[in-house]
């Protein structure tokens, strides 16, 4: 691959991955907001029927539906398989915040950056060299420190807390194994198509547990909320799949552990704006949590910025060569 291809692929790689952290960060607002009136099941089903009808006239749009003609069974097992991994992903994380606080749930989910970096080493042969491992090491280092507030279990038994980190730990396990299944068949077909077939496949899947009497009762103000929720999915998973394809999962993955820390200044802007007091609380961080946002923003920007800097060194010192 060229140099200026590489260059092209980096910055592409770099908005994708960005738009997709800036709509998962924001996203848990809403979801807050949704849970007085729908359940997650019957959201999540809206979200992907919207996101399925959109994608669905767009691929359509541009021809891009022959992909699916003539595809070899093992990718139609992957596509199947890789649905129904994200369905499992979406209903296990909530359910695992009837046995943990959201944050500590949260905090927990956080191994999922790193599993999708040792994924990419491990089934992709990406290269994993010790300065990207010092890095995810300052990144597990930040997450801790920047979410030890929520690590206090002093409230709840023993049983309920290792029962949450499990089923936390089955969905981190559930959306890495969809991330990766989806960059195995990247060669063989568009992420676009490969979300449109997830997306199909949950509309029918979770049918049957969906509550669709609950949307005759929604407020416009409500629907809004819905609304932004299904696009949400659509943006949110879009670019994340388009930045696979641009990066390396190891890149990814390393911004990837920049959501959480969105998250919780969004919910901080919210807060001191007023909006919605009955809902949302501030954590009230302390100077720990905020070296640990300080060393997690400082360890995905080296792991960044550093290889790009030297690759871009080593392609001038080969042009002084020639």
């Amino acid at each position: 691959m060229g140099t200026e291809q590489q260059n092209a692929n980096n910055r592409l790689g770099l908005i994708f991955v960005s738009i997709a952290i800036l709509f998962w960060g924001i996203l848990p607002i809403a979801l807050k907001l949704s849970g007085g009136f729908i359940t997650p099941v019957t959201l999540t089903w809206f979200r992907f029927l919207m996101a399925f009808v959109v994608t669905l006239l767009i691929q359509w749009k541009i021809g891009a539906l022959r992909q699916f003609v003539g595809l070899p069974r093992a990718v139609w097992l992957k596509l199947t398989l890789a649905g129904v991994l994200l369905m499992c992903n979406y209903v296990s994380f909530v359910y695992s915040l009837g046995y943990l606080a959201p944050g500590t749930a949260q905090l927990n989910f956080q191994t999922a950056p790193f599993f999708l970096a040792f994924g990419g080493v491990l089934f992709f042969k990406e290269r994993f060299n010790a300065f990207q491992l010092s890095c995810f090491a300052t990144l597990a280092l930040g997450m801790l420190m920047f979410f030890h507030p929520q690590l206090d279990l002093s409230h709840a038994s023993d049983h309920q807390v290792l029962m949450g980190i499990i089923i936390v730990q089955f969905s981190v396990m559930s959306w890495t194994s969809y991330a990766l299944l989806q960059k195995s068949v990247s060669q063989r077909i568009s992420p676009s198509n490969v979300l449109l077939f997830i997306y199909g496949l949950g509309i029918f899947a979770m049918a049957p547990f969906s509550d669709f009497s609950q949307f005759e009762a929604m407020t416009l103000n409500q629907w809004w909320i819905v609304l932004f929720c299904g696009a949400n999915t659509l943006i949110a998973y879009g670019c994340f799949a388009q930045a696979l394809h641009y990066w390396p999962t190891a890149q990814v993955s390393a911004m990837l552990s920049l959501t959480p820390v969105l998250s919780f200044t969004v919910t901080e802007l919210v807060v001191s704006l007023g909006w919605w007091s009955g809902i949302f609380s501030s954590a009230n961080i302390d100077l720990l949590s905020l070296m640990g946002i300080v060393l997690i923003v400082c360890a995905v920007f080296t792991v960044q910025i550093v290889p790009m800097y030297q690759k871009r060194k080593q392609a001038k010192a080969f042009r002084t060569l020639l």
